[in-house]
């Protein structure tokens, strides 16, 4: 960040005062602080003192700073840190040229030859007080660049002609038309907009009009009665699943015969595999059959012959 100091002193004015308007307004900004948070209004202040004057003096430090109650090093430390305070006396028409990417790249370097040929360097202020000029950072309007904001409006798609004219037009107090230069509305495409182009859309100009209102209301409706007709459709495919399914019950339908249980095998049969025989597949894919177990011989028992 570049040094930023006060003007020199043959510029400074002797003594600063707000306006009894600007004095109310003052009034209104520190009642918005708790007791003894008065400083928390300096940025406002300066701001406003900066609108009557159209730059930050040391005068207007030293005011500021009685009128809060601070320190006037603490109101110069706010000053001189953000950039928005002009430090130098500037013109009647303060001109901000924007010389950052992209307006840069579109033609923002002819415009500053322009500013040189009818104003002078930057910081200087013509001889009939009327225009000064300074290159700053990004302004955020970079879809109509390049552009310069004058004072409070941001004149836009710029070209070195309608730029001179655009000075000349303001040293000689003639109206302009702040925005762009070149016929188009806003940001739209340079040939003309492509979208948006039903009138009856709400874009800001049909406030009252009430045609964007009525269109809403009627697809909003339109959507509430979808929604409900879907709902009743459902409604009903679920009822009639649920009547299909008391009307057939599942143990009527099937015979006696495959609702019956086999009757399982009992355990002293020998000619009978078990259950478990009978679910568990052999190598071969047939039932493995149940082995006897046999007797335990006794000691009294004869052998067989």
């Amino acid at each position: 960040m570049s040094v930023r100091r006060l003007a020199p002193d043959p510029v400074q004015p002797a003594s600063f005062a707000f306006t009894a308007a600007n004095e109310n307004w003052i009034d209104q900004q520190i009642a918005k602080y708790p007791e003894g948070r008065q400083a928390s209004a300096v940025i406002p202040l300066l701001w406003k003192a900066q609108e009557q004057e159209g730059w930050v003096s040391r005068a207007v430090i030293e005011t500021v700073a009685r009128r809060l109650g601070m320190a006037p090093m603490r109101v110069l430390e706010v000053a001189t840190f953000y950039t928005m305070f002009n430090l130098q006396p500037v013109g009647e028409y303060f001109v901000q040229l924007c010389g950052t990417t992209p307006c840069a790249l579109r033609g923002a370097e002819a415009l500053k030859k322009v500013c040189e040929d009818v104003i002078g360097p930057q910081s200087t202020v013509t001889a009939d007080g009327k225009l000064s000029w300074l290159e700053v950072e990004c302004l955020g309007a970079c879809c109509n660049a390049p552009m310069a904001q004058i004072n409070v409006d941001y004149y836009e798609d710029l070209t070195p002609a309608n730029f001179r004219q655009l000075l000349d037009d303001l040293r000689s107090g003639r109206p302009t038309n702040p925005g762009p230069q070149n016929g188009r509305t806003g940001s739209e495409p340079e040939g003309g907009g492509e979208t948006l182009n039903d009138k009856a859309l709400y874009d800001g100009s049909m406030i009252g009009a009430g045609d964007w209102q009525k269109r809403i209301a009627e697809q909003r409706k339109a959507a509430a009665e979808a929604a409900a007709a879907k709902a009743a459709a459902e409604a009903e495919a679920k009822k009639a699943e649920a009547a299909k399914v008391d009307a057939t019950p599942a143990a009527a339908a099937k015979p006696a015969s495959e609702t019956a249980a086999p009757a399982r095998p009992k355990p002293s049969d020998p000619a009978q595999p078990t259950s478990a025989a009978q679910d568990t597949p052999s190598a071969e894919g047939k039932p493995k059959p149940t082995r006897a177990r046999a007797k335990t011989a006794k000691s009294g028992d004869k052998p067989a012959e």
